[in-house]
């Protein structure tokens, strides 16, 4: 079914600001210099532009390859990827569109349950399905372009379905009251909208967003998000309910407008990021960078950011999807075979990073 609904953004909107999130830090002015590299190994190889990671209970991981329509299956410890579903119904001729984010249900041990977002011939949209079923819609009509198809999505601790939209290249949606792009969606797992969203009978979670790339949660519960910036500022932001993170209107630390807006906590200049793919281990946010090819580390004390530290800087190309595994190691994607990178052999891979705090 089709959500479109009409938000109202209400002047309540003005707390905003950013005053009362802490202190935040822009990466290209105190950026920290690199600690110990970490240890890194391919896993596996052969991938045809990787994009989104989702674990099953056992430890196997889902990954989808945006230019195929492909889900292949890889084991625990790596090795060779096993094709075992081809997605009905995705545009594998869509720019950055196609099969993009993955997520497996948190009741799959009852459900079975994988959501994916995807570009089909019309839209941009989520569907569920058991591997080799029909797939369900469960939010269809979002907005598709060559550029900004967002394309995130990830379940919460507190079990909802939250969704990364792009601008699909047209800036002024996300301000749109009537437009579900540029935002951050916040679903039931069968596509209802919480009773508790901060727009009565919307999805809406947060709005002013230019093209959503990565979603993660703190042991605290707080929501961080990564986006790509124009040509200034890519951004980490800290996501409150009902906020609006300024897109097009400002990029990067570009001011509040008096609390209308909520600046972001970190930025990069545009060379150093195009981040894409975030997730949290060891009080730290990591970030994969693509035109940056590298891994960002960046600290977390609470709500505040420290100095953020490159990592693996050009070893691997550019990093698409950072994801942390169940024995607590990151997965990190490359995608240096989307047309803008310089592929190796044995692109794109899978690096397992090592993290403090791995189990």
């Amino acid at each position: 079914m089709c959500i479109r609904t009409v938000l109202v953004f209400v002047v309540v909107l003005a707390l905003a600001g950013c005053g009362g999130d802490g202190g935040g830090s822009g990466a290209s002015s105190t950026q920290a210099p690199p600690g110990a590299p970490p240890a890194a190994r391919v896993i596996a190889t052969g991938l045809q532009v990787p994009w989104g990671v989702a674990f099953l209970p056992g430890g196997d991981a889902l990954v989808s390859e945006r230019t195929t329509g492909r889900i292949l299956r890889i084991p625990a410890a790596g090795g060779p990827a096993q094709p075992v579903m081809q997605v009905p119904g995705v545009d594998t001729n869509a720019g950055e569109g196609g099969l993009l984010g993955l997520a497996v249900s948190p009741a799959y041990a009852r459900d079975q349950m994988i959501y994916a977002y995807f570009t089909s011939a019309q839209d941009n949209r989520i569907v569920r399905f058991r591997l080799g079923g029909a797939p369900q819609p469960i939010l269809t009509g979002l907005d598709r372009n060559a550029i900004h198809d967002g394309g995130r999505i990830a379940f919460g601790p507190d079990g909802m379905l939250y969704v990364g939209t792009g601008d699909a290249g047209n800036g002024p949606v996300a301000q749109d009251p009537e437009s579900l792009n540029g935002k951050i969606l916040r679903l039931r797992p069968d596509g209802a909208i919480p009773d508790d969203n901060p727009f009565r009978g919307s999805p809406v979670w947060s709005v002013g967003h230019r093209n959503v790339q990565g979603l993660a949660w703190d042991a605290a519960g707080r929501l961080w998000e990564v986006e790509l910036g124009q040509d200034r500022f890519d951004e980490v932001n800290l996501i409150r309910p009902g906020r609006n993170y300024g897109w097009p209107r400002v990029e990067g630390r570009g001011g509040t407008d008096g609390g209308r807006y909520t600046n972001p906590l970190v930025t990069w200049p545009t060379a150093q990021a195009s981040p894409s793919g975030a997730a949290i281990a060891d009080g730290a946010l990591y970030v994969g960078a693509l035109r940056g090819e590298r891994l960002w580390r960046v600290p977390l004390d609470g709500a505040r950011t420290g100095a953020p530290q490159p990592l693996l800087d050009g070893r691997f190309g550019r990093l698409r999807t950072v994801v942390r595994a169940p024995d607590g190691a990151l997965w990190v994607t490359t995608s240096n075979r989307d047309g803008r990178g310089s592929p190796a052999g044995d692109d794109d891979r899978i690096v397992r990073v090592t993290v403090p705090g791995e189990r």
